[in-house]
């Protein structure tokens, strides 16, 4: 229901109470600062909650049209004949009425009309797993995907809307019944900070550190897109859609197609039509291995080390015990030979400098100068190591660097690949 305020008396100029309320306004605005636009961005009826997560057989879309004695009588017998052609449809044995009574968990009324002795109507059906898996058999339930964050979004009138604010294409997946996909969807609801995280600018981002943050904040392995465009060729007219589906933070496209309503009230049925499309897609790419998470995106954490950073560190480690063996030769052949006086050696090999950690604070005001920082100064002579300590996108973040040598020649390899550097108390503060 739309709201209308109207206004009575001349609305040419506005009142003085009217300015000095607006100027109020303005000044509140200004105290309140940042604070005020952060709550803008995450405050109203923004979240959709997904209404159906069951692990049950659905099938929707089953259309009767039968006649009774009664209203009541037409009702359950077309619920009847709904079962029948639900059961048919998942390729079900032959069984009575009583039987699929007893198999049946839920009627779902998608569309209806009762006469005195007629019913039409669109019905979904749910049939409970445990009990019809007996007859159908376990081949329904394959392996499923790894966790996959979903953002759909909406483009329409010019307009790219994730969960900026409620929207026909994100209630059409929270309807989704995911339960029997055989792909593993991590459906935000689009409320509270999902809409800072989750918008159509995440879809065209390539950062993986980008990327991997979000994704852990759901427990996802890797992204699916879902993207609609809806064409509406005048006000109350026929409704045009191009479907895309796309994975992964490179937005690798998976499949395309077209649908058409012939008006907004025919709108829902189109796009629960298109999810389901959308999923086959996904699950037709999973079963052809395309649907693969993305190994630049493992997240940190874990306990295990990834395999090829093992074998360097095994490489790594046996060239060093290498390098001990022969030095230890070389001083036991240099003690026997006669005239030669033997000088104990301590500390590290010899021209081995020691290396110590630093405290390097870098400007990140996006994820590209993120990843080059970063790039930067992995790539420095004499860094050993980097590690993230602080991420603050927007900010300053910290990084600790295992360097061999002193903090003013880290400073001086720092300048010389183009930083301005600023000294502290071994910490460094880097920027472009």
């Amino acid at each position: 229901m739309r709201a209308t305020l109207y206004l009575s008396g001349p609305t040419t100029a506005p009142s003085q109470a009217l300015k000095r309320s607006l100027g109020g306004a303005a000044l509140a605005l200004a105290l309140l600062g940042g604070s005020y636009a952060l709550l803008a961005q995450v405050a109203g009826e923004r979240g959709i909650a997904p209404t159906a997560a069951s692990a049950d057989i659905e099938v929707k879309g089953i259309s009767v049209d039968v006649t009774a004695d009664s209203a009541e009588e037409a009702r359950t017998k077309g619920w009847r004949e709904a079962q029948r052609k639900a059961w048919a449809k998942v390729g079900g044995p032959k069984l009575a009425d009583g039987q699929l009574d007893g198999l049946v968990s839920a009627i779902v009324i998608e569309r209806e009309q009762l006469g005195p002795r007629r019913y039409i109507a669109t019905l979904g059906v749910v049939f409970d797993r445990q009990r019809a898996s007996g007859y159908l058999g376990g081949a329904q339930q394959a392996a499923r995907s790894a966790p996959m964050l979903l953002i759909p979004v909406e483009v329409s009138g010019g307009a790219y809307t994730t969960f900026e604010q409620r929207n026909a294409w994100q209630r059409a997946w929270a309807e989704f019944n995911p339960g029997t996909s055989r792909i593993n969807y991590v459906r935000p609801s689009g409320a509270g900070g999902d809409s800072l995280l989750i918008n159509f600018g995440q879809t065209a981002r390539h950062s993986r550190v980008w990327w991997r943050s979000t994704l852990d904040q759901y427990g996802a392995s890797d992204a699916l897109m879902a993207f609609a465009r809806l064409d509406h060729q005048f006000p109350g007219g026929p409704v045009s859609g191009t479907f895309t589906a796309r994975y992964g933070p490179d937005s690798r496209p998976l499949g395309r197609f077209t649908l058409k309503a012939a008006g907004p009230d025919e709108l829902p049925a189109m796009l629960a039509k298109a999810v389901e499309r959308m999923d086959a897609i996904f699950t037709a790419a999973l079963e052809s291995g395309k649907l693969r998470p993305d190994p630049t995106l493992r997240l940190g954490g874990s306990g295990e080390i990834d395999p090829a950073i093992a074998r360097l560190i095994e490489i790594g480690r046996a060239v060093r015990a290498r390098s001990a063996a022969a030095a230890a030769a070389a001083a036991a052949a240099a003690a026997t030979a006669p005239g030669i006086a033997v000088q104990p050696v301590t500390g590290g090999a010899p021209g081995e400098v020691a290396v110590r950690n630093i405290v390097v604070q870098f400007a990140t005001p996006d994820a590209g100068a993120f990843d080059s920082a970063l790039g930067a100064v992995r790539g420095t002579a004499g860094v050993r190591g980097v590690g993230v300590t602080s991420t603050a996108i927007g900010g300053t973040s910290v990084m600790s660097v295992s360097f061999a040598g002193s903090l003013e020649e880290l400073a001086a390899a720092l300048e010389a690949r183009g930083f301005a550097v600023r000294r502290g108390a071994n910490a460094l503060a880097i920027s472009r």
